[in-house]
């Protein structure tokens, strides 16, 4: 039978302490023993479903965990408090001093300012490549190189990650590939074209309500053991640790994923179909004209569609802050950074979400301070959405 990322979250059970619908939320960051040597069995990492202190694991924290690992078709998982939280120890946990990356140069602009920036200074440096090049790839790798690190559908530019030809180059090179999906999950399972980890920020589409940042990195158990580890592990010893109630949280809306990334990607198609029939240029991964197109068609789960990003290019700030304050003015979305919300969200990156990354360094990327991402809401009219949005632009002088 086909891997169907939704029907996996679905098949989970989780019953409450009192037969609840829903599990139990562990509200305690210290758990009790009866004995003393099943606590030195915990902390060895000996005594299975026993629970020492919830910043190495708890119930609800496992529970999410489990579910995020079922949807990616990893062995296990571990969330984090943030994007970042699963980020950073994930990379710190498989490299050490001298150890080097190979990074996409279109990515999240922490993910990007953490490797130039923070991880050289224990000693681990990285080189930035058009991850659109598998020759550039396999060019950049050193006999330091441990990772290639990449987004799926990447942070601004949607660019496309080839995941299989990505796998190829890491185990000829015998190197871990590490694939951030937050963009989109569903669409795309990392593990299954070849990738070793897949991270998520489930700030975003995953938990889709705007109201709480987590992180998860899904993989191996012996991985996700490293990482916990209270001697060496990234995870245990940075202490990015979700909060119980929120994973809970997050949970219960994590069921209802496969619903809104449909019309998240049906909305994000009809505008950037009917916007580039109008002559705007659009960026978006549905449409034919986007030079990864059918590289993704060959890798998504199709159901569920191209995702909900979508990018286009007014030519300057000043047109872009018009534009983004003017949608919002007439109630089409907001200016706002992230992503996933019921509610469109508009920003331009080149001075947001990604202005970590040098202007110089932008420009060969082919990032403008003009172009704007929006994450396209689950607006119920579309229509309606599209024709007041080219009001907007009509009024501007953008169309």
């Amino acid at each position: 039978m086909k891997f169907n990322p939704a029907d996996k979250i679905q098949d989970l059970q989780y019953f409450g302490e009192f037969g609840g619908v829903n599990p139990s939320i562990s509200d305690s960051s210290t758990y009790t023993f009866l004995h003393a040597k099943t606590m030195m069995d915990t902390f060895e990492g000996n005594a299975e479903g026993c629970y020492l202190y919830s910043r190495h694991s708890s119930p609800s924290n496992l529970n999410l965990g489990e579910a995020l690992a079922a949807m990616e078709g990893t062995e296990t998982a571990n969330v984090a408090a943030s994007g970042m939280g699963a980020i950073t120890p994930t990379l710190m946990q498989l490299c050490n001093a001298g150890d080097h990356i190979v990074s996409s140069r279109t990515i999240y602009g922490g993910s990007y300012a953490f490797l130039k920036n923070f991880a050289p200074k224990f000693g681990i440096t990285a080189s930035f490549v058009d991850i659109t090049k598998n020759e550039a790839v396999e060019n950049a790798i050193t006999k330091n190189t441990k990772v290639i690190y990449c987004e799926a559908v990447s942070n601004p530019l949607l660019e496309i990650a080839d995941i299989r030809e990505l796998s190829k180059i890491a185990k000829k090179h015998n190197l871990t590939l590490v694939v951030d999906n937050t963009f989109s999950p569903l669409s795309i399972s990392p593990k299954l074209l070849g990738a070793d980890i897949v991270i998520h920020s489930l700030t975003k589409f995953i938990n889709g309500s705007s109201d709480t940042v987590g992180g998860v990195m899904c993989g191996t158990q012996d991985f996700i053991n490293s990482l916990r580890s209270v001697i060496d592990g990234a995870s245990m010893l940075l202490g990015p640790v979700m909060d119980s109630i929120r994973s809970a949280s997050v949970l219960k809306n994590l069921r209802t994923l496969h619903i809104r990334i449909k019309k998240h990607s049906e909305n994000a198609m009809y505008l950037a179909e009917k916007f580039e029939k109008d002559g705007i240029k659009m960026i978006y991964p549905g449409l034919t004209s986007h030079p990864q197109h059918e590289l993704y068609k060959t890798m998504y789960n199709e159901e569920y569609g191209f995702g909900g990003m979508l990018a286009f290019d007014v030519g300057n700030l000043q047109k872009a802050d018009e534009l983004m304050e003017l949608m919002q003015s007439r109630g089409l979305g907001y200016l706002a950074v992230s992503l996933g919300f019921y509610k469109t969200l508009f920003n331009a990156p080149g001075t947001g979400t990604s202005s970590e990354i040098p202007l110089d360094e932008q420009k060969i990327m082919g990032l403008s301070d003009g172009l704007i991402r929006f994450s396209i809401g689950l607006d119920n009219d579309i229509n309606r959405t599209y024709i007041e949005m080219k009001k907007c632009m009509l009024e501007l002088g953008i169309l």
